[in-house]
């Protein structure tokens, strides 16, 4: 059975078989192999395909790996985990944005706190012109905002005005090439922070705001299920969300 996954990873990268053989250090015979026929390579090989095309192993070969190996590997991807997103230190933030040179990955309802921080229009502006990718997930103010404000105890249109101040700020950026911002009515489990390989998980808790929630930082590892899983989740998001103004879903 064919790697369809693998197939199309290679075709989204530019990748020829000649070009994957002679990287990976194999006769480009077998790199059909693994495409036509399904093979899976050593785990040498796997790794570095996976770097190669920016894909975990999990993706492209499912049962490759054993489930204890899988386990293991996601754990390995966190890096931290912090009782309350408050608690994370502003120094890595600020780190997480400065090292960020590829895909910046925003999923919030609101996230008022990092628009308000100048340092992060500051780098976009600038890290655009250098080819940074910048999406940006932003909750439509009503009505699923006035519903979170009950939630959390708030007062009735909070949650709402935090989205609307949040936008005041990120909206000038989408004048900047490479800057994408859609709006999204989807309840969420959890707000995304993406920077590159690395990743800010603020779990959502009923009641609580998400400042008092926990969160988790990853970073994306080949063997690893983590990362991809919430890149997953935000991919839905994504497909489904709309300009402002615009039908639901943009693609």
């Amino acid at each position: 059975m064919a790697n369809e996954r693998l197939r199309d990873a290679l075709l989204r990268n530019g990748l020829a078989i000649p070009q994957v053989a002679e990287t990976v250090g194999v006769e480009p015979k077998t790199v059909e192999r693994w495409i036509t026929q399904g093979r899976t390579p050593y785990p040498r090989h796997r790794h570095a395909l996976a770097a190669m095309v920016r894909e975990t192993e999990n993706y492209l070969w499912p049962d490759a790996l054993a489930p204890d190996r899988k386990v293991e590997d996601a754990e390995s991807e966190v890096l931290k985990v912090y009782a309350h997103r408050s608690a994370i230190p502003s120094e890595l933030w600020r780190r997480l944005m400065a090292s960020t040179t590829e895909q910046l990955d925003i999923l919030v309802l609101a996230g008022l706190f990092l628009a308000e921080e100048p340092e992060f229009a500051r780098t976009v502006r600038a890290r655009t012109r250098e080819g940074l990718e910048v999406r940006l997930l932003f909750g439509r103010p009503e009505p699923e905002a006035d519903k979170r404000s009950a939630e959390e105890r708030l007062a009735a249109g909070t949650e709402s005005s935090r989205i609307n101040n949040a936008l005041a700020l990120v909206e000038p950026l989408t004048s900047l090439d490479g800057v994408d911002l859609r709006y999204h009515d989807t309840t969420l489990y959890n707000s995304i922070f993406r920077f590159d390989d690395e990743m800010i998980v603020n779990a959502h808790v009923y009641g609580m705001p998400g400042a008092h929630a926990p969160a988790l930082h990853l970073r994306q590892l080949p063997a690893g299920d983590l990362f991809e899983t919430y890149m997953t989740s935000l991919e839905h998001v994504w497909s489904k969300a709309s300009v402002k103004g615009g039908d639901h879903g943009a693609n």
